[in-house]
């Protein structure tokens, strides 16, 4: 029997088509778990437990609480940088950056036990990242965002088709995405889409989900 991280593996070309990331920043005061439980309602097919400031123990409270609900829904659970916070909450995965915990060494960390994401700048980046273990990759900020203030210049759907051509994992799009233009960055090549304020802040958290998975369905469909 295979183990839960080549379960994953082989499943994440459909795991990752609508990936939503948490920001308590975005969430108008409702908690991570509640959020959560919505856009897995409305179609989310993987979380991401983002947490940029506050501390480690309530993260800690917070990515349980997350977790549980992913569980149970039968959804990815990922951890974003902290690869510490990922190994305690025993996630199926963590996502690193430039910033962060180098592939290789969150690899050698992390063994088989979860799959690794990464954001790669550059199409060498992504080669080396693939070489070094990556599971998939989140390439962006696709359109213009003011979720990260560090995204840095949008670098296009064009940007993202020249990695998915260059590699052999998965590839979602990431930044300024919403219903209305996740099409292109499917057609581009991106098994999904990964996305923060089009969900964690809207009024509808499960219709507004539900309208991108719609998008992102539509897309693979007309690509196949």
């Amino acid at each position: 029997m295979m183990d839960r991280r080549a379960q994953l593996v082989r499943r994440l070309p459909d795991a990752l088509r609508l990936y939503v990331l948490t920001d308590r920043r975005l969430a108008r005061g409702r908690d991570e778990a509640r959020i959560v439980a919505e856009a897995i309602a409305g179609g989310a097919t993987a979380i991401q437990l983002r947490w940029k400031t506050g501390p480690l123990s309530e993260a800690l409270r917070v990515g349980r609480e997350v977790q549980a609900v992913c569980r149970a829904a039968g959804v990815p659970f990922i951890v974003n940088d902290r690869v510490d916070l990922a190994l305690v909450l025993e996630a199926d995965g963590v996502h690193v950056g430039v910033d962060d915990l180098p592939v290789a060494a969150t690899r050698a960390l992390v063994g088989a036990r979860m799959i690794v994401g990464y954001s790669p700048p550059t199409l060498e980046a992504a080669l080396a990242a693939e070489r070094e273990g990556a599971d998939y990759l989140g390439v962006g900020p696709i359109y213009g965002t003011g979720t990260k203030a560090d995204a840095g210049a949008p670098v296009g759907v064009e940007h993202l088709a020249r990695i998915v051509q260059a590699v052999r994992i998965p590839v979602v799009g990431i930044g300024g995405i919403t219903a209305a233009n996740a099409g292109p960055v499917v057609a581009a090549g991106a098994v999904g889409v990964a996305v923060i304020s089009a969900v964690v802040a809207a009024d509808d958290v499960a219709a507004a989900a539900r309208a991108i998975r719609a998008a992102v369905d539509a897309a693979r469909e007309h690509r196949a």
